[in-house]
């Protein structure tokens, strides 16, 4: 029997390692409800932040939560949303098992439905927008899915934000590459944490092989 893509993922789904959820989130379906209609995207590009030890992390050397990264410490499956350069919000899945604050940036993501009404939050024409430029990258991603930092602590599989099963992106088909933006993290710079589809052309950065 097939799986129905439409399907929520289960809980334990977001208490896996965080590189895997990276990797095994391409391809799934991000879903929000809006007073104006459903939205929804597959997930084509992500990024692994891996707690105190990841330089590149929000959580880095830090033993408890503070201030924004409160959520990171709860149990995996809810939304860490925050803000960069005091205009653009990020959409984070948190994971691992509470007390391990780790999650995975969503970075792209090719649009499903509701086309007119994210390019509508993007600011652009709902008659002449361009489809691959909706939701190819972070910023563009939570703009275009009317995802704000309201939406902090959203239990990811409830009525509002949230993740179902999609069509999984066979291996041979996921790029490993270093995460995007974040020299400040030295050595922790290069590690291959960020997994793209690689054929896809609804990527934030292209990928080049």
């Amino acid at each position: 029997m097939t799986p129905d893509p439409w399907e929520r993922l289960p809980r334990d789904f977001y208490l896996q390692g965080t590189v895997e959820a990276a990797r095994n989130l391409l391809g799934r379906y991000l879903v929000r409800q809006t007073p104006q209609g459903l939205l929804a995207c597959r997930i084509t590009e992500t990024e692994a932040y891996c707690g105190p030890e990841d330089a590149a992390c929000h959580s880095y050397q830090r033993k408890a939560p503070k201030g924004r990264t409160n959520v990171m410490y709860e149990a995996g499956g809810l939304a860490y949303v925050y803000l960069i350069y005091g205009m653009h919000c990020c959409f984070n899945v948190v994971t691992r098992p509470k007390g391990e604050p780790e999650a995975v940036l969503i970075r792209s993501a090719q649009p499903l439905l509701g086309l007119p009404q994210m390019a509508e939050n993007r600011r652009m024409d709902p008659e002449k927008y361009k489809e691959q430029a909706l939701l190819t990258g972070p910023g563009k991603l939570c703009q275009g899915l009317a995802i704000t930092r309201e939406l902090y602590g959203e239990p990811l599989w409830g009525e509002t934000l949230w993740l179902t099963a999609g069509e999984p992106v066979p291996e041979d088909r996921v790029a490993a590459t270093p995460r995007i933006n974040v020299d400040y993290a030295g050595g922790a710079a290069g590690y291959p944490w960020r997994f793209v589809e690689r054929d896809s052309r609804f990527l934030s950065v292209k990928y080049k092989g």
